[in-house]
């Protein structure tokens, strides 16, 4: 397996197996951020990118918004069709959105959907696909990890029990603090014959600072509007568990 692709893999039935409800309490509270920040028409649509198994569009049903999924994994998609909220779902790669020019009023990226891929090029390319399917003045929210945060609290190694199976974690710093990569380590334990054969996955992700996402933003066309360091709207610090960034359109962009 190419490390580089690693989220091709990972996000499959072993991960639904181990995590089949993400937080839910979570993801109504990261919606209700985003609509207490944008001001969306009642036929307003929205796009979130790496939408996983639909816990945040159902959030946005709950609301009466429509919304739009889109991820690669048909394994998490097969898991949001069942679902609340009936929500339009699309498999697609995120580089590529296949919808036309100013198809949205606002695109979200929740839960560290960003810096997944190698070359520096194809983060960018995601920037550059949500500017073109946003509508003059739309409204963009990444929602990354607090890079400084998972630096200086790195835990090398974990070890626990969900759902029957043991679950190493081991994560490192690759490339100056630039990325972390976690290894995965499934095992299911069979009761009387000890630890069975282990599953391996690994994720990657580029660590952005939040001024250097605002400068890519930036770069890309948007203009920062807010920022926040956690679901609640709580203000951006260096021990913030998040980075939220709401990016605006510019009418003539």
């Amino acid at each position: 397996m190419n490390r580089d692709d690693w989220y091709r893999h990972w996000f499959g039935a072993d991960y639904l197996a181990l995590y089949p409800h993400r937080d839910r309490d979570e993801a109504r509270q990261a919606v209700e951020l985003l609509l207490s920040c944008i001001q969306l028409p009642a036929d307003g649509r929205i796009l979130d990118l790496a939408c996983g198994a639909g816990r945040h569009l159902e959030a946005l049903a709950a609301h009466g918004v429509r919304g739009v999924g889109l991820d690669l994994s048909s394994h998490l998609l097969a898991r949001a069709r069942e679902g609340d909220g009936s929500p339009c779902l699309v498999r697609a790669d995120m580089r590529r959105i296949p919808f036309s020019n100013m198809a949205f009023h606002a695109v979200t990226s929740f839960f560290t959907s960003f810096g997944y891929f190698a070359h520096e090029r194809d983060n960018r390319a995601v920037l550059d696909e949500v500017r073109r399917v946003l509508r003059p003045g739309g409204i963009f929210l990444l929602d990354f990890l607090n890079a400084d945060r998972v630096v200086a609290t790195l835990r090398p190694r974990d070890e626990q029990v969900i759902r029957g199976r043991r679950v190493v974690q081991e994560r490192r710093l690759l490339e100056g603090e630039r990325v972390v990569e976690k290894r995965i380590l499934i095992r299911t334990e069979a009761e009387g014959e000890g630890v069975g054969p282990a599953q391996s996955y690994t994720e990657r992700v580029r660590l952005y600072r939040a001024h250097e996402l605002a400068t890519l933003l930036e770069a890309a066309g948007y203009r920062v509007v807010q920022r926040y360091g956690d679901y609640a709207g709580g203000a951006l610090g260096p021990d913030s568990p998040r980075v939220i960034l709401l990016a605006s359109l510019s009418p003539d962009s």
